[in-house]
């Protein structure tokens, strides 16, 4: 997620150099032939391009509504996770009690709050997973996304068990709900207590489901199709209308209105799928490390985890 004010012009440059060095490329083949060889015929009505230029503009402002709403949605989502992952820990830690052995119920607590941790980020990992159904061949900006992440937080046992099925985080949660049944029948959770915390790893549940429907299901693909098609004709365009008034100008003129266009077009593009593991993304690491941070206090650990810092405005 950016967080800087400002854009990096180096991230503006990777992302719009190709279609720009079309555009200033068209305008200047616009303006030799208009101007050198004197090709006048090669001029369109204005009044055609603004009206295309104002359809464009609604059908830009429509797809990125939606894309943002997917991106909100998704922060969304994860902003409860971090709530209720915040009351799992006191749930865990308040509610069992134990007559006898305090110290095995100590360390069970510690395993099932470690293993929530684990469950946070191999659902991170799990998310930004590569999905081919999105054709998009750009490399991630983070490359650090893979499950040893889990080492620290669950068994040696527990993470090649996990590492091996088609959905790791599910599946921990599977384990919670072994370890919560375990606490049941140890009885150090009444019945009323283990109903109150499985209704907190439903809710888990509910969390990841909503994600996989965002990461699963595309902003319908017409949409970006249509979207990069009308601009490109549009851009294309441009050039035409301007050069009998503006002349050379009309180079410069044309490369600012494309921008515009192309900019905003992109803005959508890059926001609608917030589980790709780009700088436009969901901070996922940064509220994975959060929710850690949370449970190791409540553990009361002293050795905590560091946020990380932005890089170059971004947070991961």
């Amino acid at each position: 997620m950016i967080v800087s004010r400002n854009l990096r012009f180096s991230h503006i440059v990777y992302y719009a150099w190709r279609p720009m060095l079309y555009f200033v490329a068209l305008s200047i083949t616009v303006y030799v032939l208009h101007i050198v060889f004197d090709m006048h015929t090669l001029t369109l009505p204005f009044n055609a391009v603004a009206t295309l230029s104002t359809a464009l503009a609604i059908y830009l402002g429509f797809k990125n509504n939606n894309a943002y709403d997917r991106w909100w949605e998704a922060r969304k989502i994860w902003g409860l996770l971090v709530n209720y992952s915040r009351a799992f820990g006191r749930q865990v830690l308040t509610l069992p009690e134990a007559s006898d052995d305090r110290s095995e119920l100590r360390a069970w607590q510690r395993r099932v709050l470690y293993r929530h941790i684990a469950f946070v980020h191999a659902l991170r990992v799990f998310l930004r997973r590569k999905n081919p159904n999105n054709g998009d061949d750009e490399e991630p900006i983070e490359d650090d996304n893979t499950y040893n992440d889990l080492h620290d937080f669950i068994s040696q046992e527990e993470f090649e068990l996990v590492t091996t099925k088609r959905n790791p985080p599910n599946y921990i949660n599977k384990l919670q709900g072994d370890d919560l049944r375990f606490a049941h029948e140890r009885g150090w959770l009444s019945d009323f207590r283990f109903i109150q915390i499985d209704d907190t790893l439903v809710e888990f549940n509910n969390h990841q489901g909503a994600s996989e429907r965002i990461k699963n299901t595309p902003l319908p693909r017409p949409y970006s199709f249509y979207s990069r098609l009308f601009v490109l004709v549009h851009g294309t365009l441009v050039p035409f209308a301007f050069i009998d008034e503006l002349g050379w100008a009309n180079i410069p003129l044309s490369l600012v209105i494309n921008f515009v266009f192309f900019a905003l077009d992109q803005v959508g593009e890059k926001i609608e799928d917030p589980f790709e593991n780009r700088m436009f993304d969901a901070p996922l690491t940064s509220l994975s490390i959060t929710i850690e941070e949370n449970l190791k206090e409540l553990l009361g650990e002293a050795t905590l985890p560091h946020k990380p810092k932005p890089v170059e405005g971004v947070v991961f």
